[in-house]
């Protein structure tokens, strides 16, 4: 067992989790997946294919070997993967030490075919597939993108053939994307380590993957699915990096948001057939109603960082505004409601005072200073056109059923009028990035004025 596992399976048991029966049951597997599995690496060897072991996966490539190119450390960031996939379905992983998977990274299918080490009806696939715990993937330029394809296709194995995973298209590909996002950072042995990211803090941390900026993109347009359009997709609908990106989005809200994180371990530790969707609607505390605009609100405002504890929005219905009142807006919190909700067509006047932290600014020699904003903002740093600091109103919209709803900014700054577009509650925030709320603090105090 390596080390990783092995500070695993002690972190469960300091919480008493094996103890407590909370684990799955042990995977026995069948004699043959294991036998398949040898088999495929029997073949390729006899052929002359490139093979390189780990504990947990043996990988098949007719990609030469080439100095930086990431691929040598393939079979070790998959084991290392493989020990955050038990945490995530709270396996022990020693009952599954002798698992392994055998994947084949393709540059020319011909070799492949040759040695019968690809399947004749999926000879002509795109990207990656997945039979068991036999996987192939088509070789990629970059090497980010081909370690997250190897870890997307290899999670596909370990459901499929640990979890006996047959669930709607929006789970299958959804927790793939989910379980192999991550980022590689250097340990203080100097080699690089795998660390799992479900939700990026940066784009650099994981070149090309692009789920981010496809699904901001179909924010500009105003054609992002709502949470039951990417639920009833159907199996076809998974060719375009758009509907891969809304179904990690799924499973990264249901997993993540303090409101429905618990609900979704329990559906995750039943059968993940395809009754998923039926058994989570009967599931005690599930809100799909609620779900469904947590949904749109992560994806229409999504990006890099994003921290569902201090997103979370409150979407309580609120009171009819009195003539003034007096509300605090935190820095390091996104859109707060007020409690007041003002009538459609109503106006109220917002009125800022105090200075908050927004960042800070690190010189050369590594001296930092502390940036602080009114209400206006700084000219200094901006996020979505905005000021980074300025305070924000708005009201949420709910669009027609086959259409996301999202916030709609209806004043901004110290000193603001605002005109109420929908009977509802009035939220507000002060603009930053999802990144940087950890570090702000203070907060503004909002007089808000109803004629």
């Amino acid at each position: 067992m390596s080390n990783v596992q092995e500070r695993f399976v002690r972190g469960l048991r300091a919480f008493g989790l094996v103890v407590a029966g909370l684990l799955l049951a042990p995977y026995r597997g069948t004699a043959d997946e294991a036998a398949d599995v040898a088999a495929m690496e029997a073949r390729a060897r006899r052929a002359g294919l490139r093979v390189l072991a780990g504990q947990h996966v043996i990988l098949v490539t007719d990609r030469p070997p080439r100095a930086g190119d990431g691929v040598d450390d393939l079979p070790s960031c998959f084991d290392a993967a493989f020990a955050s996939w038990c945490a995530h379905y709270r396996i022990d992983p020693e009952t599954l030490a002798g698992w392994k998977a055998c994947g084949c990274l393709v540059m020319d299918r011909e070799p492949f075919r040759t040695a019968g080490l690809l399947p004749a009806d999926r000879a002509d696939f795109a990207n990656g597939f997945c039979e068991g715990r036999r996987f192939w993937l088509a070789d990629q330029a970059n090497p980010a993108y081909r370690r997250h394809l190897f870890l997307h296709e290899g999670v596909h194995a370990f459901t499929i053939s640990v979890r006996d995973l047959d669930a709607p298209q929006w789970y299958r590909e959804g927790i793939a994307e989910y379980l192999a996002t991550h980022r590689l950072t250097a340990g203080g042995d100097g080699r690089m380590q795998f660390v799992p990211t479900p939700v990026p803090a940066a784009a650099e941390h994981v070149e090309q993957l692009g789920r981010i900026e496809s699904l901001q993109a179909l924010a500009a347009r105003g054609r992002l699915p709502t949470l039951p359009q990417v639920f009833a997709a159907p199996i076809t609908a998974h060719d375009d990096i758009t509907a891969y990106a809304a179904n990690w989005a799924a499973v990264t809200l249901l997993a993540r948001h303090p409101a429905h994180a618990r609900v979704f371990a329990r559906l995750e530790r039943g059968p993940l057939d395809l009754q998923l969707d039926r058994r989570l609607a009967e599931l005690p505390g599930w809100d799909g109603d609620r779900a469904a605009r947590d949904y749109a609100a992560f994806v229409s405002e999504i990006d890099y960082g994003w921290d569902f504890e201090r997103l979370a929005i409150d979407w309580s219905a609120g009171r009819p505004p009195a003539a003034v009142e007096a509300v605090a807006v935190a820095a390091g919190r996104g859109w707060q409601n007020t409690g007041l909700a003002p009538s459609r067509g109503s106006r109220c006047t917002i009125s800022a005072r105090g200075r908050v932290r927004v960042g800070e600014i690190h010189a050369a020699g590594g001296a930092a200073t502390v940036l602080e904003s009114s209400a206006d903002g700084i000219s200094l740093r901006w996020y979505r056109g905005r000021p980074v600091g300025r305070l924000l109103a708005a009201q949420w919209v709910d669009a027609a059923p086959a259409a996301a709803g999202r916030f709609t900014v209806i004043g901004e700054a110290a000193e603001a009028v605002c005109t109420a577009v929908v009977d509802g509650p009035l939220f507000l925030r002060i603009n930053q990035a999802p990144a940087d709320l950890a570090d702000a603090r203070g907060t503004l105090e909002v007089r808000i004025t109803t004629p």
